[in-house]
């Protein structure tokens, strides 16, 4: 008898899982099916499973396919039950290709193809649906999101759009996903809701489109380059009742919110300046660095450094200035914004070729808060005070890139079980975009600047 057996998590049971265990089925004469307990899926990074394991055990045993089902609760049971089973062959989806080639060493390893789609309707609750999803712009950032959306439950990516077609070939060779070119209102049919990753001069439109279609909405920053086209999304939003969600993963992170507790509960007194930097040497090739007008530091990591200076002292800022180091092209590989308030001081520091220490620091009256590079990513954070003999850690969970968090924020919020917009709030995105409107015209002024004189030197020479 060839056995065959297969592990996951069955969160939200769909189409997609049936398949998978129709085709497991196939491969053998016994399928045996492991599924995974909350605490194993949370140590190995699920973020948002919603059904308890005797839920999901339930549903895989309706099925029928099933002849034997077993609970996954620890790091290297796959290898114990492969042997205690006497396993033929290990088989899971093809989008953990390569992750389980380890196996090899004790049965055959097969990876079975993707869903292509799946149905949006549940086949067992009506509270919740999976969300079809579809990626605008294939760079670095859709094979991240990919990659990161293995671990999050309700969202399945059926595909992608991109108007570079030999971008988008590659990708869809790479990752069998379907990739429209041409017609944005046609791709926008196959699904619920959008991920938009292209450049940032493109996401206020492909956002706006995705809306008026009725579509759910989660954008990298900056979703648009003025107040009014952000004001403009979020109004068309909420008036047809969807999700616009904007894509600063720190603001989602566990990490970055118990930072947040912990400075609001009092622990350094109150809170007079907060410094903020995210540097980086990109590649001289890179968008970030040759795209004079929609490029630099600012458009890439200014969000990110001015997030705990909205969320610590507020959007109600008296002053802000903006100072930048440009190249030759006029292109800001370092900026610097200053936010001056009643109550204290922020500085946000940003650069794509300039490199500096990327930390966090808030100042309090009693002590101060430390969180060293990435602090972006929250991984740990110290509170020292006066007495340097006296220094606490903390070190909050962490899982990935930290880009799940975000996709399971949207997931929630679609589904209605977050409704709440703490995390990030329309005000702070507001705020955000008022300084970069600041920042665009500024950018604007400079170019407009430098043509005059490119004139008149060529004038003077004639």
């Amino acid at each position: 008898m060839k056995k065959v057996i297969t592990y996951g998590t069955f969160d939200l049971f769909h189409q997609g899982h049936l398949n998978i265990l129709t085709r497991a089925k196939k491969l053998g004469d016994y399928l045996i099916v492991g599924v995974t307990t909350e605490h194993f899926d949370e140590m190995r990074g699920k973020v948002n499973v919603i059904d308890s394991t005797l839920e999901r055990i339930e549903n895989v045993r309706k099925t029928g396919l099933a002849d034997e089902i077993i609970i996954e609760d620890h790091e290297g049971q796959k290898i114990e039950d492969i042997q205690k089973y006497n396993i033929d062959v290990f088989t899971v989806g093809s989008d953990w290709v390569g992750t389980f080639d380890y196996l090899n060493n004790f049965c055959k390893v097969i990876y079975l193809e993707r869903t292509p789609d799946i149905s949006s309707t549940m086949l067992r609750k009506s509270r919740f649906h999976i969300i079809n999803l579809g990626i605008v712009g294939t760079g670095r950032m859709a094979p991240r999101f990919l990659e990161e959306d293995k671990y999050v439950s309700g969202i399945h990516i059926v595909c992608a759009y991109n108007i570079e077609e030999d971008s988008g070939r590659s990708f869809q060779n790479k990752y069998e996903l379907p990739v429209y070119y041409h017609d944005y209102q046609k791709f926008l049919e196959h699904i619920d809701a959008v991920y938009i990753a292209s450049p940032n001069e493109t996401h206020y439109q492909y956002a706006k489109q995705a809306l008026q279609a009725g579509k759910h909405v989660l954008s990298e920053n900056p979703v648009g380059l003025s107040k009014n086209d952000v004001e403009e999304l979020y109004t068309l939003a909420e008036d047809k009742n969807l999700v616009l969600l904007e894509g600063i993963k720190t603001a989602y992170c566990p990490g970055f919110q118990q930072l947040l507790n912990t400075v609001q509960g009092g622990k350094i007194g109150e809170i007079k300046d907060v410094e903020a930097c995210f540097t980086r040497l990109a590649n001289p090739n890179s968008r970030e660095r040759t795209d004079e007008n929609y490029g630099g530091a600012f458009l890439e990591y200014a969000a990110y450094t001015l997030l705990p200076i909205f969320k610590l002292f507020g959007t109600r800022y008296k002053e802000v200035r903006i100072d930048s180091i440009l190249d030759e092209k006029g292109l800001d590989v370092y900026t610097k914004i200053q936010l001056i308030y009643d109550q204290g001081m922020g500085t946000a520091k940003c650069g794509v070729g300039v490199k500096s220490e990327g930390q966090l620091v808030v100042a309090g009256t009693e002590g101060y808060i430390l969180a060293e590079s990435p602090w972006w990513l929250t991984k740990k954070y110290v509170v020292r005070y006066e007495n340097p003999d006296v220094i606490e850690i903390f070190e909050p969970r962490f899982q990935g890139d930290g880009l799940r968090y975000e996709i399971s924020e949207f997931a929630s919020k679609i589904n209605g079980l977050e409704r709440n917009a703490y995390k990030l709030t329309k005000d702070e995105i507001l705020a955000m975009s008022e300084i970069t409107e600041i920042f665009m015209n500024k950018r604007m002024e400079q170019k407009r600047n430098d043509s005059i004189r490119g004139d008149r030197n060529r004038a003077d020479r004639c």
